[in-house]
């Protein structure tokens, strides 16, 4: 298994691009109100929030999805499959939980790789055969040891703080600056900083989605099992797609596929890769090039 594929330095600039925002916005509402109490205020606000995904984003992902704990003897052939590839990988096993929704889907969430937890749709389970089924366990327990989970629970946290800064900004003085600065530069900031924040995660997301298919794939040793997998849950949750809500959005990142009907302005900000170019990048690992056949037909 191939580590983080050396992305680390990327995934730091992409974390500060996200704190710089933060500071942006607390610094253009500080110069506004006159008040550079605001300026720590939001910092300190990003400090907690990213305490707060770390010791407990597992509870808030899976209690978004309504997760339960899912027992070996309910699914052994999935504790089974868990506890294989963790064992491949030399790594702990997670728990293993279930969502009763029918939309395709799998997520895994958690702190680090010892105290982490993956969850599949009770949707995915009908729709994918072993084979791909284990493929998608693969992936996930790809994201746990890479700790892409804790990551993506930071962005998260800190993108939600963020707009929530501007949206109170816009309502108590971020556009009137009383220093003599252009309270236009200030308006664009408070509706332009949620935008950079949404465009930043997703970059975090879409960069840890390539690397957690390669290192599934490596860890499974089945490429294209992921590849049909992957057609098919877009499939699936084209045609049961989930409902939006606040705290499934900041879930939706960790997801394998994205779990909303896609489309328009909506496909620019998508957290999820193409997933043409996921599969065709799985068809290069197998050995077969781009465009070319699998011999695992879906």
């Amino acid at each position: 298994m191939t580590g983080t594929h050396n992305n680390g330095l990327k995934t730091v600039l992409l974390l500060g691009g996200m704190w710089g925002i933060l500071l942006a916005v607390g610094y253009f509402l500080a110069s506004g109100t006159g008040n550079s109490m605001f300026l720590w205020i939001f910092a300190g606000m990003g400090l907690i929030s990213t305490f707060v995904s770390y010791w407990f984003s597992d509870r808030m992902a899976l209690s978004a999805m309504k997760a339960q704990p899912l027992s070996e003897s309910e699914a052994p052939e999935i504790h089974q499959m868990v506890r294989e590839l963790s064992a491949a990988a030399g790594k702990p096993m997670p728990s293993i939980h279930i969502s009763p929704t029918a939309s395709p889907n799998a997520f895994a969430t958690g702190r680090n790789p010892e105290n982490a937890a993956v969850c599949v749709t009770a949707g995915i389970v009908q729709l994918l055969d072993r084979r791909e089924l284990r493929a998608v366990l693969g992936h996930e327990l790809a994201h746990v040891y890479n700790r892409d989970i804790l990551i993506s629970s930071v962005a998260a946290a800190i993108g939600g703080i963020i707009t929530s800064i501007a949206q109170f900004a816009m309502f108590f003085g971020g556009g009137r600056d009383r220093q003599g600065g252009n309270p236009i530069v200030a308006l664009l900031m408070m509706i332009l900083a949620p935008l950079a924040a949404v465009v930043v995660r997703s970059a975090i997301s879409r960069t840890r989605e390539f690397d957690a298919d390669k290192s599934g794939a490596e860890l499974t040793q089945d490429p294209m099992a992921l590849a049909s997998a992957l057609q098919k849950i877009s499939r699936g949750t084209d045609q049961a797609p989930l409902q939006p809500t606040p705290a499934r959005e900041n879930v939706a990142a960790m997801m394998i596929a994205n779990p909303f009907r896609a489309g328009g302005m909506a496909q620019m900000f998508s957290t999820h890769p193409p997933m043409e170019e996921r599969v065709r990048r799985l068809e290069q690992i197998a050995g077969y090039g781009a465009g070319g056949r699998s011999g695992y037909e879906v």
